[in-house]
């Protein structure tokens, strides 16, 4: 185990040093890798903290995909939410199938690292969700995020219901407004979701996981947009708000409303 953390933390930083000097040259690539016909194994499929089935199926539940950057701390801050009911990381948004993080992470997948994020909307709304998407992040940074550049770290909302898509676009629109900067968020239809490696899976929850993190929060609140509707109140915001590329805890969820027992 040793050895392979050595392995993938060498790897970590031969990515990060190519990706430092292609910077401004980043473009997706002529012809993408062929990829693979089986999905990605993953032995343990119940989530790390919130204990729940990272497949589903999640009939009963709302669906939404997103890209901030690196995706271990994208993922801790979702699962904190009330009302999320699983989240997974993965790819998506490229043309290689089932890809592998080291595909992903050549640039020659098109794909993204991202979030599948499971929630129930009698609890979180979609609008919750878009608000700490573009708070956690820097939306502005077109192909990457902090000190990781390269086409796997944009920005992107991958919708799976038209409600999703128009409030994702109401929610750009008004973001944009605020930070006076054009936003290079892509919002597309989720097509294809494909799991990553079982080691990324809630990665910052585990022993001995490395606390990186490289998404840059603008620090700009997004408190209402056109059509939106949110359960998580001011209260929350003022104590939760991802102002930070914090990845220290909590590590679990985050119970709302607050109560004496709970705060």
């Amino acid at each position: 185990m040793f050895q392979t953390n050595n392995y993938r933390m060498i790897g970590y930083m031969i990515i990060f040093i190519i990706s430092y000097f292609t910077m401004g040259k980043i473009t997706f690539p002529t012809k993408y890798l062929p990829g693979r016909k089986e999905a990605m194994k993953i032995i343990n499929d119940k989530h790390y903290v919130l204990k729940t089935n990272i497949y589903g199926p999640f009939n009963d539940f709302k669906q939404i995909v997103l890209g901030t950057g690196c995706f271990w701390g994208a993922e801790l801050k979702a699962w904190r939410l009330p009302g999320v009911i699983t989240t997974a990381v993965g790819y998506c948004g490229g043309q290689t199938p089932n890809p592998t993080y080291e595909e992903v992470c050549s640039g020659d997948t098109g794909h993204n690292e991202v979030v599948l994020v499971v929630y129930d909307e009698k609890k979180v709304t979609t609008s919750d969700i878009l608000r700490l998407f573009f708070e956690m992040h820097d939306p502005t940074q077109g192909m990457g995020q902090g000190n990781d550049r390269g086409t796997q770290y944009r920005s992107g909302i991958y919708y799976t219901t038209e409600e999703q898509s128009k409030l994702a676009h109401h929610a750009k629109d008004t973001y944009e407004t605020l930070l006076k900067r054009p936003i290079t968020t892509e919002i597309k239809k989720l097509e294809n979701f494909y799991y990553a490696e079982e080691y990324h899976q809630q990665y910052l929850a585990k022993p001995n996981a490395r606390p990186y993190c490289s998404a840059a929060p603008t620090g700009i609140s997004l408190k209402s947009f056109p059509n939106s509707n949110f359960k998580l109140g001011e209260d929350y915001w003022n104590k939760y708000a991802p102002i930070s590329c914090s990845i220290r805890g909590p590590f679990h969820q985050i119970l709302y409303p607050f109560t004496s027992s709970n705060v």
